[in-house]
């Protein structure tokens, strides 16, 4: 069912502050499913093409891929939830997210055909596709953050995001820094390896300007476990297509040829130069990608 846009509160963003002159406004809608207040944008026409953002993000970051696909597909983009403009669940674990993402789907009453996702996003199109929630044609996944921490990183960061999050002046401290000028948002950009537009720096500053927003980020890094994730991946039967940024400062490359040797037949393809955030720096090479599902394996650069 469709709902009012959000307004500012409890430290979320509101539309009509945060929201003003945000990336292809004219597509968004904003509808109740599963509980969840959400935000997604819909546009186009012809099969259902998900796309699903990554943890710190929302729908600006297929800003330029979402008018170019409107010409092949339907496009859905939601902002998943704890972020943009979607309300916050209590649940923000990997399977959490599947089923709330299923639940929307659900009430627009839409199957993708195809699923392009990002970083995280790649992660819960995975989970949905081996829970039978999703039955896609093939999953994309652009810098796909599927394997659980490594080493040091696994004990040290879920416990420290925890800590972060139910420390409501950590949000705020972060949110009042964000704030206060772009270079908060330009050094989160930087330490990804990539380089992105100023529209793009823009909207990152807007949404982490705001508390709810960062607890949301926050709080999806403490609840991710991504070791049952890896276990079943063996069994996907679902096409998997690994794209990945060459540079990646936040997920290494090697991953994504890793999981290429979990799931049978998915290919690991390089985007050269370009990192983390390659979608979002070279929108219509990750849009050929997209239409290209013929196309062989890039090996290693």
């Amino acid at each position: 069912m469709d709902i009012p846009p959000p307004r500012a509160t409890n430290g979320k963003p509101g539309w009509r502050r945060e929201g003003a002159g945000w990336p292809n406004a004219d597509a968004s809608r904003f509808v109740r499913a599963g509980g969840i207040d959400w935000h997604v944008q819909i546009a186009g026409s012809g099969p259902v093409l998900l796309l699903l953002h990554g943890t710190g993000a929302a729908t600006h970051s297929w800003r330029a891929l979402l008018p170019l696909l409107a010409s092949h597909f339907t496009v859905i983009a939601p902002d998943l939830p704890g972020h943009g403009f979607t309300s916050t669940p209590r649940d923000l674990t990997p399977r959490g997210m599947a089923g709330a993402v299923a639940a929307l789907l659900t009430v627009l009453d839409m199957q993708p055909a195809m699923v392009a996702a990002h970083s995280a996003g790649a992660a819960i199109a995975v989970q949905m596709a081996l829970a039978g929630q999703i039955t896609p044609a093939r999953i994309i996944s652009f810098n796909g953050a599927l394997l659980p921490w490594q080493g040091v990183a696994a004990k040290l960061f879920p416990p420290l995001a925890k800590l972060l999050v139910v420390n409501p002046v950590v949000p705020q401290l972060f949110a009042w820094r964000a704030g206060s000028n772009d270079k908060v948002a330009r050094f989160l950009i930087k330490s990804t390896g990539s380089t992105i537009d100023a529209a793009g720096v823009d909207c990152y500053r807007r949404l982490f300007s705001c508390p709810g927003h960062a607890a949301g980020a926050l709080g999806m890094m403490a609840s991710w476990d991504l070791t049952a994730l890896k276990a079943a991946m063996p069994g996907l039967k679902v096409p998997l297509d690994l794209v990945y940024g060459e540079r990646d400062i936040a997920i290494p490359p090697a991953c994504a040829h890793e999981v290429a040797g979990l799931v049978p037949g998915a290919r690991a393809l390089a985007m050269p130069g370009l990192g983390h955030l390659a979608h979002e720096e070279a929108p219509q090479a990750a849009v050929d990608l997209i239409l290209a599902p013929g196309l062989r394996p890039i090996g290693r650069g």
